[in-house]
């Protein structure tokens, strides 16, 4: 009798576990999805007619790495990779953004996607000649 109310009581534990689990991994994720250095990033692969062309439409955003150590945010620094893919190939649009202080505008300073096959297509480079222009190529 013991043994049975102790089995359950491990069953429910790893349940509730594996349950909290998951909700802290989907909300980790959902902060990063409204992130402006993420949407930035999105905003600008969508307004990239190269770059939709080769991963192919409809184009799907998948969930970021949390274990990769390219995926990288500090107070004035970031550093994402977000897997992406189309009806054609996918790859990781790699974005580098940063900022002056805490609480201020995140800016990008260079987005690019690099496909399954190694070719890296420029989206969005800060360009530093022109006054801090941003510039997307």
């Amino acid at each position: 009798m013991m043994s049975i109310r102790l089995g359950k009581l491990m069953l429910f534990t790893s349940v509730v576990s594996a349950g909290g689990c998951t909700v802290m991994y989907y909300l980790i994720q959902k902060s990063f999805s409204r992130a402006s250095y993420y949407r930035l990033a999105l905003e600008q692969l969508n307004n990239n007619p190269g770059a939709l062309e080769a991963l192919g439409t409809p184009l799907n955003i998948h969930y970021l790495q949390l274990i990769d150590k390219y995926n990288f945010v500090d107070i004035t620094n970031a550093q994402l990779k977000i897997p992406v893919s189309g009806s054609k190939t996918e790859g990781h649009v790699y974005v580098s953004s940063s900022r002056d202080a805490p609480f201020q505008r995140w800016h990008l300073q260079e987005v690019f996607l690099q496909l399954k096959d190694g070719q890296q297509i420029p989206i969005f480079k800060l360009n530093e000649k022109n006054g801090g222009v941003k510039k997307q190529e």
